[in-house]
């Protein structure tokens, strides 16, 4: 493959590295705090809107449907903008519909806003992504998508349990109101550091979507789905769900630390394990640990026992397992369709928000049979994803 850049502007030096893509990163950090710092303070927003906690659960998936819908879309409509134009105004967007969602009188309009918020996402993260990768040699594309995609890890490492804290301390709607000035300091920064790049030639949505047809794409974006709704399953509800395995509140925050701690460490790992051993391998290992920390998690919540180290090392590799899917479904679907990057990349962003969504509702939906049934679901959801995995893996050779 050429190191002509994937997102269609002109030839780069290979020679650009790793170090091109963090300033990407900085933009997904601030992308994934405003998507999952809700997990942190769900039960105090509920109660001021006057709603449960499954309700407002479902601003997580109002954001991820619309991102989902729409990632494709403004991939084809905003394709002829500059990147570091269209990267800085998604950005702003994203710290506007923050403002929104914390001044917000009502889960009517927390609702509306984070669709906005969803607007400035969908349109971030798939160009960030793509333009990474082409930032980069061949061999050195999963570690690239991995760097983009730490953003979002470090963003569950880091900004998840700020927000816990910031929500603790100050309330809600003042954490959110810290992630909108985040996101508009990262538009900053990207506004004043990254290189300006040309947009790309706009082809139809239907032309764009044609890539569908590939085997090799069916077989990878379902799996991301299944995968993503396995992972977010308990997540959304991290606060009552924990609690039901002795974790008190006041803890819930360090649990947040180990889960993006362990994101952290899985994305990496899996970015230089696919580029040496594959993507199967790597895949094939995170859904294992991935079903068998949910289905520990669900043995200790019927127990309905203290607190034990196990725990923490539970979510740690919750966290990992969750993460380290990213990089080598990407490099999957580039492989597969290198010429259409960006689109597949959007894609499966789509795919990953789409399972986000699907996990939350399912898990809202367990939430009030108890939270061992949620982390079961999600543990049986992780061995269906093994299961397709291994069944396309053969089908597509």
């Amino acid at each position: 493959m050429s190191d002509v850049l994937i997102s269609g502007a002109p030839p780069r030096p290979a020679t650009t590295g790793l170090s091109s893509t963090l300033v990407l990163a900085l933009g997904t950090f601030a992308v994934g705090t405003d998507a999952f710092v809700v997990a942190g303070f769900l039960p105090s927003m509920a109660g001021d809107l006057h709603v449960s906690p499954a309700t407002a659960g479902q601003s997580v998936t109002v954001f991820a449907a619309a991102y989902a819908l729409l990632s494709p879309v403004l991939a084809t409509l905003l394709a002829r903008l500059p990147r570091r134009t269209l990267l800085t105004a998604a950005l702003t967007t994203l710290g506007l519909a923050n403002l929104g969602s914390a001044l917000a009188p009502s889960m009517a309009v927390l609702l509306a806003s984070r669709v906005v918020a969803a607007v400035g996402a969908a349109a971030y993260t798939p160009n960030a992504g793509a333009v990474s990768a082409s930032l980069v040699r061949p061999e050195l594309r999963a570690r690239a998508l991995a760097v983009v995609i730490g953003g979002l890890t470090a963003a569950t490492a880091l900004g998840v349990p700020l927000g816990n804290a910031a929500g603790h301390w100050f309330g809600w709607r003042t954490a959110l109101g810290v992630v909108a000035g985040l996101c508009l300091l990262v538009a900053l920064v990207l506004r004043t550091v990254m290189p300006q790049l040309p947009g790309n030639a706009r082809v139809p949505l239907r032309t764009r979507l044609a890539v569908l047809r590939r085997p090799a794409v069916l077989a990878v974006l379902p799996l991301t789905v299944l995968g993503m709704g396995a992972s977010y399953t308990a997540y959304a509800y991290s606060v009552p769900v924990l609690g039901a395995v002795g974790v008190p509140e006041r803890s819930v925050l360090w649990m947040l630390f180990l889960y993006g701690l362990g994101a952290v460490v899985g994305n990496l790992g899996a970015g230089w394990a696919t580029d040496r051993f594959g993507s199967p391998a790597v895949l094939t290992a995170g859904y294992a640990t991935m079903a068998a920390a949910l289905g520990a998690l669900a043995w200790l919540a019927a127990l309905n026992g203290r607190v034990v180290p196990p725990v923490g090392l539970l979510v740690l590799l919750w966290g990992a397992s969750s993460w380290c899917q990213t990089p080598a479904q990407q490099h999957r679907l580039i492989e597969a369709a290198p010429q259409e990057a960006p689109l597949v990349v959007s894609l499966n962003s789509s795919a990953i928000y789409v399972g986000i969504g699907l996990g939350t509702l399912l898990g809202g939906a367990t939430l009030g049979s108890g939270a061992g049934a949620v982390y079961g679901l999600g543990a049986g959801l992780a061995v269906l994803a093994l299961g397709f995995l291994r069944w396309t893996a053969r089908s597509t050779g």
